[in-house]
């Protein structure tokens, strides 16, 4: 695995995001998932309560884009942290600082854990 194909899941991610479909995004996280999500102040436990989260998130019409990424592999866990900006369809932008950690399941990597929280100045 190279820091090219994580950097490659963080695109798939918002692809899912553009299909408007929550199901969508959430086959990308594993079932015990842990998601802090930027616009909820609700921790999100399981795929029942990510769903919830980007029912309400991608009613807003989102498209992400990474302005700075970091990624470090350590076996079948890898992390791929920075910044990125959200634009929406009303015109608004949100810069926000994400982690997501990825756990190689035998067959595809899916996420363990996604933080995300808005730039605070």
């Amino acid at each position: 695995m190279t820091d090219n194909e994580i950097q490659a899941l963080f695109e798939q991610w918002n692809n899912a995001l553009q299909t408007g479909e929550p199901k969508n995004v959430v086959a990308l996280y594993a079932s015990d998932a842990i998601l802090l999500p930027t616009v909820s102040n609700k921790v999100r436990h399981n795929h029942a309560e990510i769903e919830d989260y980007f029912v309400h998130f991608l009613a807003k019409g989102p498209q992400g884009k990474i302005d700075e990424s970091n990624v470090r592999i350590f076996g079948d866990i890898a992390i791929n942290s920075g910044v990125y900006t959200f634009a929406f369809k009303d015109g608004v932008s949100i810069q926000a600082r994400f982690t997501y950690v990825y756990q190689w399941n035998g067959q595809r990597w899916l996420i363990v854990e996604h933080h995300s929280s808005a730039m605070p100045e």
